[in-house]
């Protein structure tokens, strides 16, 4: 039976029953295996290599091509989901989410995986919007909410941090293809599951769907998310620097057609909202501390302190086990200090995390590491949790979807930024440290100064005494640039604390007063 919600709270419970948190786990088991899927892939790297021989081109595709459509997706299914229906939509997502993990885990080319890397991409970009926006639905009780989005945000930074075992551990015993694989008989479940315990739900006056904007929103965030790519991975080009104007060229123009449509792709008076736009602005720039310093640390476990795949992933758990505790802790915080600065202070644990980490790095003892990890992992939760709730929340629910997408698109450029630019520093830093002796081959040196993990492949196996002291000072060069990083991540994610406190409103508002 198809429940079409309005905006009228007479026509649901105040309060979540059972179905509805019987129905929760779903919804989170899909970004649990979507973020997996996004860091699980690195690890497959070599292997693949191996089997299907990709050119350096095809292997950045490879790895580049599910964020592009990812990311650029977002708004458009966010909306589309609004019109024809969340659990339609999620449910079309997991059933070709599972058909795309099979085709690419049987890719027989190079060019094929990046086919099925693509399809994964817009697949996924057709489930994420949905799993919010069926929370908002589903929950409509701020505190239920609350807790229910915290379970979801927990779920994300879980499978993050789970992407680095389950990849270890399917690697040891199996081919490349088994890490894609493994979303099979998850969706399976997926799709059993939330078709007993979803409810539909869609916008009751959907309005036509502008399919000119929705090019437009494709073209600027993709021309975004490129460009900050390929600065990191190339520096400063002509292709960035054209793909940069494109993406703002098309984006000027989608925000001057919203404003002239009936029924824009986005409602851009939310942006006037100080909750709505202090809240996303909060949640990328929490999420690019967090994502950067993610991918600095599994280098440095690696690389540095000489763990395996699978080791390095259980090293850093402990910031997605804390990031569980948000579960508990997340009402009673925002009860006492209100929205804003809930997430103020959610935001400067985390930097303070994050410092702990610069500073833990020389400690003996891997528990002060982990103590920073907690920090990062809590705070962080915590903000990402607020601030996804504040903006789904400035939405009247049939509205929810196109809500949703904004918030996963700001999380998807977090993502993007904090990998960039926060890669891009730690380069240059690492480089300025570096010390080369003037002994050591043109091509050899050249690998070393190129990054820590071109120098453990060029010199790694060596046992010549230059070898390992040439290496010792990369690994020490590399942790140099990871601590001013983290360092300079804090104080950004510091600034984004001060901007939370102030702009985002703390009153405490009751669930009467809502939007509906």
């Amino acid at each position: 039976m198809i429940d079409t919600l309005t905006d009228s709270t007479a026509t649901s419970p105040a309060r979540a029953g059972w179905r509805e948190w019987a129905a929760l786990p779903v919804l989170v088991l899909a970004v649990v295996l979507l973020a997996i899927d996004a860091t699980v892939l690195s690890l497959a790297v070599p292997a693949l290599s191996r089997d299907l021989a990709p050119t350096a081109t095809e292997l950045l595709w490879i790895g580049d091509v599910y964020s592009f459509a990812l990311a650029g997706l977002l708004v458009t299914m966010g909306t589309l989901a609004d019109r024809i229906g969340r659990k339609r939509m999620l449910l079309m997502g997991a059933v070709a989410f599972g058909a795309a993990s099979v085709f690419a885990a049987f890719a027989p080319t190079a060019g094929m995986l990046i086919l099925a890397r693509a399809l994964l991409g817009v697949a996924a970009a057709t489930l994420m919007p949905s799993t919010l926006s069926l929370i908002r639905q589903m929950f409509r009780d701020p505190t239920q909410r609350r807790t229910a989005i915290a379970i979801w945000s927990a779920g994300a930074s879980a499978g993050a941090a789970l992407g680095p075992i389950v990849g270890g551990a399917l690697l040891e015993r199996f081919s490349w293809g088994s890490v894609f694989l493994i979303n099979v008989p998850v969706m399976i479940v997926m799709v059993v599951a939330g078709a007993f315990l979803l409810r539909e739900s869609r916008d009751p006056r959907p309005g036509r769907l502008d399919v000119l904007s929705a090019a437009l929103s494709i073209v600027a965030v993709v021309g975004v998310v490129f460009a900050i790519k390929e600065l990191a991975t190339h520096g400063v080009s002509w292709l960035a620097a054209a793909v940069v104007v494109v993406g703002v060229i098309a984006g000027v123009v989608f925000v001057r057609r919203q404003r002239t449509l009936a029924v824009p792709l986005i409602d851009l008076e939310l942006f006037r909202n100080r909750a709505f736009s202090g809240s996303v602005l909060a949640d990328l720039i929490g999420v690019l501390g967090f994502s950067g310093m993610i991918f600095f640390l599994s280098q440095y476990f690696q690389l540095v302190r000489g763990y395996g795949p699978l080791e390095a992933g259980l090293r850093e758990l402990p910031a997605a086990l804390a990031s569980v505790v948000v579960v508990v802790i997340v009402s009673r915080v925002v009860g006492r200090l209100g929205m804003g600065r809930a997430i103020a202070t959610g935001l400067l644990v985390g930097a303070a995390g994050l410092v702990l980490l610069a500073v833990a790095e020389g400690a003996d003892s891997y528990l002060w590491l982990a103590g920073a990890l907690a920090l990062v992992g809590l705070g962080v939760g915590l903000a990402v949790t607020l601030t996804t709730d504040a903006v789904v929340s400035a939405v009247p629910p049939r509205k929810a979807g196109a809500a949703s997408a904004v918030s996963e698109t700001a999380y998807e450029l977090g993502v993007a930024l904090g990998i960039a630019l926060l890669g891009s520093l730690q380069v240059v830093v690492y480089r300025l440290v570096l010390d080369v002796p003037s002994s050591v081959s043109p091509q050899t040196a050249a690998a070393v100064r190129e990054s820590l993990a071109s120098a453990t492949a060029a010199i790694g196996g060596s046992d010549a005494p230059q070898a390992v002291e040439v290496l010792q000072h990369a690994q020490h060069a590399f942790t140099i640039g990871m601590q001013t990083t983290a360092v300079i991540a804090a104080v950004i994610m510091s600034v984004a604390a001060i901007v939370a406190w102030r702009v985002i409103p703390s009153t405490r508002v009751d669930a009467s007063a809502r939007r509906r």
